[in-house]
């Protein structure tokens, strides 16, 4: 299929001559007088690519580059200028031009920037995809939850992705320190750019440096090439540094360098390099006692320590329990395509007691074991690593809370496995019709649930 060109010129045998230029070169051409009526083309209907003269009448060719950063932004725009007001052209990249060309102009040097533009805007859309790919991955999506010290997470991550301040996010092991990081990252103004995630605690002290600030050829035994480190890399977007608390002391000071000077010093280099890189750091321990202990320094906390982010243990909402576990039902049903029913109510009490002293690791690795075993049925008991708890007692409002919670989310899971049949969902749950629309009522799952459905799955959400 041909690309699509809309070429704006207010020269009529200029824009003639470049429109049989392009379409020997089998591109779809649209010809435009002026900037209005290119404007009313777009709107009208997608391009590959805009090729606009700068001085037209009715509306110039900047105004129409900046209506077409709002309502095409992907689309690559090469503008053309006279060779007297070259300034104009660099006014243009600077505000989202791909490329210009200079009148008198040349054909061949068309054809070039053309097909250099055309190439641009390709990468520019492999680039969104692949940024909403890990956006999708690294968002709300995974941050499942409906706890009221969830939520309040949730709207936090939303505030934290708008700024660069540096954020402290504090839990035990297995909480999902990195996917909170990922999302601040990924929900704000550093969606495209880079996210890199190091653990210090896996790095040998006698590299961390040369990990982190990059080092010169010759700086040590090894060092065969110049390579930048995890700060350059970062650079513009995210650098997450889990097990922080493990840095040694020395590490510690150039770490706390980097922050005030925004500069980096690769090992072997004298020459100071700028760097622009938001801090998310994450420890399972308490810093303030490791400061009092002599084995943090106190100056390089309060440089970390800009944002708080706590993230509590999973025994602490047991209300997410539920949530969490059909979506990690749902991941590994698909992944290892099993025909996995649901989780029975012993085996969901079961859950719930536990005290998941591994948080949503160990839940995840729980329910992965459980998908492998539990084909063609329901998961049970006897496809969980822990014994069940004896008896029946009430442990609690938050237990209480997660039951009911469970109940809605099975009830929601079941809709959706009978493609929304509610007589044939009423008699796979045990009950009558009439008491799954009682149910429905009394736990407020949505009448339209099959509409809502597919409302989210078309906007992506």
């Amino acid at each position: 299929m041909s690309k699509s060109i809309l070429l704006v010129e207010d020269e009529n045998l200029l824009r003639e001559s470049l429109a049989e230029l392009l379409r020997e070169e089998r591109y779809e051409v649209v010809e435009a007088s002026n900037g209005k009526q290119a404007y009313d083309l777009a709107i009208e209907r997608g391009f590959d690519l805009v090729v606009t003269d700068i001085r037209m009448p009715e509306m110039d060719g900047m105004e129409l580059l900046g209506h077409l950063q709002r309502i095409a932004p992907q689309t690559p725009v090469v503008v053309i200028t006279a060779f007297g007001t070259v300034n104009s052209a660099v006014e243009a990249m600077r505000v989202g031009a791909a490329d210009f060309l200079l009148k008198p102009v040349q054909f061949e040097d068309v054809l070039v920037r053309v097909q250099r533009a055309l190439e641009f805007g390709e990468l520019r859309r492999e680039r969104r995809v692949l940024t909403e790919q890990l956006a999708a991955q690294s968002t709300f999506h995974n941050l499942i939850g409906e706890s009221p010290t969830i939520l309040r997470m949730f709207d936090s991550v939303r505030k934290l992705s708008t700024v660069r301040s540096s954020v402290l996010v504090v839990g035990e092991s297995g909480t999902g320190k990195e996917l909170f990081a990922r999302a601040i990252h990924y929900n704000g103004i550093t969606r495209d750019k880079p996210f890199v995630a190091v653990n210090c605690g896996a790095i040998p002290e006698s590299l961390i440096e040369s990990e982190l600030f990059g080092h010169r050829k010759g700086a040590f035994t090894g060092a065969v090439r110049d390579r930048i480190g995890y700060f350059e890399a970062a650079n513009g977007g995210t650098l997450f540094l889990d097990e922080i608390s493990t840095l040694p002391l020395a590490v510690q000071s150039s770490l706390l360098r980097v922050l005030e000077e925004r500069v980096v010093v690769p090992v072997g280099d004298t020459r100071a390099r700028p760097v622009d890189v938001r801090i998310i750091a994450a420890t399972n321990q308490e810093l303030k006692d490791l400061c009092r202990e002599g084995r943090f320094r106190e100056d390089l906390l309060f440089r970390l320590d800009v944002v708080r982010l706590h993230i509590p243990p999973l025994r602490q909402r047991r209300q997410d329990i539920p949530l969490l576990v059909h979506h990690f039902l749902d991941k590994y049903t698909k992944e290892m395509n099993k025909n996995v029913l649901g989780v029975t109510n012993a085996a969901m009490r079961a859950l719930l007691n536990h005290d998941w002293p591994g948080n949503v690791r160990e839940l995840e690795n729980v329910i992965e074991r459980a998908v492998i075993f539990a084909e063609g049925r329901e998961v049970d008991v006897s496809d969980l690593p822990f014994a069940a708890p004896e008896g029946d007692e009430d442990t609690g409002e938050d237990l209480k809370q997660a039951l009911s919670q469970y109940e809605r989310q099975h009830i929601i899971y079941s809709l959706r496995r009978h493609n929304y049949d509610k007589a044939e969902t009423a008699k796979h749950l045990g009950i009558g019709i009439s008491s799954l629309y009682r149910k429905m009522d009394e736990l407020m799952i949505p009448k339209d649930l099959q509409q809502l459905d597919a409302s989210m799955s078309r906007t992506g959400t």
